[in-house]
């Protein structure tokens, strides 16, 4: 009986028999072949511990992919608030401040629409929508349970928030602006022609810092 392989590959191989258990494809022909030449009869139990880790090994490396996209969407997601941010700071004032809203950090923050709606304060710049009084509960509560004051929502869009927009959008976030006592109620309405951008089961964290700091330099803009 002759080698199957020829000298060169057997000797490169006896050399570094690594090669073969990194090569997953290999491996699993190797064990094939040998469950083949066993019979029915045997049960190759290092063969089948085999099957299981390459398993095992498949979904660690699909969870550790999962993380990785993870953690980059999040510091895409971070970069994109903080580009808004400086877009805020960088207004000269109020006039300037809102509308930027519309024409420049929207765009900064990949939205279609970026709205400050307030109740009855028509002394405010023309960008601003101004809303009669209880607007803003019809409108987040949408005939659903109230949420806290605070609570940013995230849903798909709709049909009541549609004239707020100025145009059909796909889903959209409201974040509640609190301008301190004697001042009228407001939120900042986000729209995007992607259903699944704003979604509830999305973390709030970034959009909370965003509304955070928007709130701060609204207020620092604002007439004592």
């Amino acid at each position: 009986m002759t080698d199957a392989l020829d000298p060169e590959t057997r000797d490169r191989l006896l050399a570094d028999p690594g090669a073969i258990l990194a090569d997953r494809d290999l491996m699993r022909a190797l064990v094939a072949a040998r469950e083949a030449e066993a019979g029915t009869n045997v049960i190759d139990i290092r063969g089948r511990a085999m099957e299981a880790l390459e398993t095992r090994l498949d979904r660690l490396e699909s969870t550790h992919e999962s993380v990785i996209a993870a953690a980059y969407d999040n510091q895409s997601g971070m970069a994109v608030i903080h580009r808004a941010v400086l877009g805020l700071l960088e207004t000269a004032d109020l006039a300037d401040f809102t509308a930027a809203l519309q024409t420049d950090i929207a765009p900064l923050l990949r939205i279609e629409t970026l709205r400050m709606v307030v109740e009855e304060d028509p002394a405010l710049p023309r960008d601003v929508v101004v809303v009669p009084h209880g607007t803003i509960d019809r409108i987040v509560t949408a005939g659903r349970r109230a949420p806290r004051g605070d609570d940013i929502v995230l849903r798909a869009a709709l049909v009541v928030t549609r004239p707020l927009h100025g145009r059909t959008i796909a889903s959209e976030a409201l974040l509640p602006l609190d301008l301190g006592p004697g001042r009228p109620r407001a939120v900042l309405l986000m729209g995007s022609s992607d259903p699944t951008r704003f979604m509830p089961a999305h973390g709030t964290d970034l959009l909370r810092f965003f509304g955070q700091v928007f709130r701060m330099a609204l207020l620092a803009r604002l007439p004592q």
